[in-house]
């Protein structure tokens, strides 16, 4: 989560609620609406097969538009691509990376 936590923190700017976020995001007191959001991107990450309308419509009633909840989808999915990427080549993010946009990733 190192690369991800830089643009996390960027987006935040709270370090306390990334490390709750980090630690366990179900218990980390983010606003409903977050949180709904979060659990279709686990179940989406995780169990793409079962996502259903019933989510669709959760994050509907959560105050998503549905543009939104297609940029959701988008990025759930671009992060599960580009991690596969990152993992299958065996790619570290590098030391001397400073937090912020720059952070890349390089091969062992």
């Amino acid at each position: 989560m190192v690369h991800h936590r830089r643009g996390l923190r960027r987006l935040i700017r709270n370090d306390e609620l990334v490390d709750a976020v980090e630690h366990d995001w179900t218990t980390a007191g983010m606003s409903p609406k977050r949180t709904a959001m979060l659990r279709c991107a686990v179940k989406l990450t995780e169990t793409p097969a079962a996502t259903s309308d019933a989510d669709i419509d959760a994050l509907r009633e959560a105050g998503f538009s549905d543009r939104d909840i297609l940029d959701i989808t988008e990025v759930v999915g671009y992060y599960a691509y580009a991690n596969r990427i990152a993992d299958g080549l065996g790619l570290e993010t590098e030391d001397w990376i400073p937090d912020g946009p720059a952070a890349q990733a390089t091969a062992r």
